[in-house]
């Protein structure tokens, strides 16, 4: 879903070319690579044997079989999130990581929000006294196809809309969530997968988050723009309304409206990011450990459900 914009984006760059694109489903890459102008190579191994990097867009449950192939051929890896939807795949992925030395960066483009940072700023500052609570959102539209065949997504609403405003937690708080409850529904479509989940997560020093990962709007709704955060502390509140900076776009004649945004292409500041340390040789934001603690949370959230009660992370 991400993988046009962060085309769009390299295509802006000087330093950096894209070699081409290969995907499992033949048809579905060809159809990419006509849309996209970028070429189709049919065999893996040759697109990895041309590259220096490569960015991982496929299923969530694929992550891990690809990013250790880039692995095991020394290519640096952007890869989408979650990183993993399963336990076991978090460990091994950890390990591929560690023992071939690349450079993995999740694709958690909300950290590189001008108006996120200066939140985090603000709060590292104690301009609102020391943090009690977080509220966050992360909503929207269910966007089915493999997003809802739980063998390759992993789950459904929680397992793809917990992990970045999870990141955004983490990174302001600077420590890592201990224990998690969660409760799902599926009142949206009475599917077999969750389209709505609210998950509360504690920490050590003893705040507490809540927050929607929810596909709980309709189909006419705009795709994108839902990612708030509210931080309550003893002296004041500071409120995020990460993409509030856009103008709402009525289209003549259709059923749906978009959101066209404004201000800094999130997108673009984390590719930068991605192919900046590749070509210093500088370590990554949003490296393996921060994508796979994220994805603890939401794997953490499913046993939450099963078990009806927190879990540990």
């Amino acid at each position: 879903m991400h993988i046009w914009s962060y085309v769009a984006c390299m295509k802006e760059r000087d330093d950096a070319n894209i070699v081409g694109v290969w995907d499992d489903e033949v048809a579905r890459g060809e159809t990419f690579a006509q849309q996209t102008g970028v070429p189709f190579i049919g065999y893996l191994d040759d697109l990895l044997n041309v590259v220096d990097a490569v960015c991982v867009t496929s299923e969530n449950n694929r992550h891990l079989e690809l990013a250790e192939k880039a692995a095991r051929a020394g290519k640096h890896i952007l890869c989408e999130k979650p990183l993993v939807a399963r336990e076991e795949d978090a460990a091994k992925l950890e390990e591929v990581i560690k023992a071939t030395g690349v450079k993995l960066m999740t694709a958690f483009p909300c950290r590189f929000s001008p108006a996120f940072k200066r939140m985090k700023d603000r709060v590292k500052n104690g301009d609102i006294g020391a943090v009690k609570a977080l509220v966050g959102t992360n909503r929207g539209r269910c966007p089915f196809d493999w997003f809802v065949q739980k063998e390759l997504s992993g789950g459904g609403a929680m397992i793809d809309h917990t992990v970045h405003v999870t990141d955004l937690m983490r990174d302001m708080l600077g420590e890592e969530p201990v224990r998690v409850q969660a409760q799902t529904g599926n009142n949206m479509y009475g599917q077999d997968w969750e389209d709505t989940a609210m998950v509360t997560l504690e920490f050590p020093s003893g705040v507490f988050a809540t927050l929607d990962s929810s596909w709980s709007r309709p189909q006419t709704f705009k795709t994108w723009g839902d990612v708030t955060l509210t931080a309550v502390g003893e002296k004041g509140v500071i409120e995020l309304d990460m993409f509030g900076a856009g103008l709402e776009h009525y289209h003549e004649g259709k059923t749906t409206y978009s959101l066209d945004g404004y201000g800094s292409n999130l997108d673009a500041l984390m590719v930068d990011a991605f192919v900046r340390a590749c070509l210093d040789d500088t370590d990554v934001p949003a490296n393996v450990h921060d994508g796979l603690q994220a994805a603890r949370v939401a794997m953490a959230g499913y046993r939450s459900v099963k078990e009806g009660q927190p879990v540990a992370v």
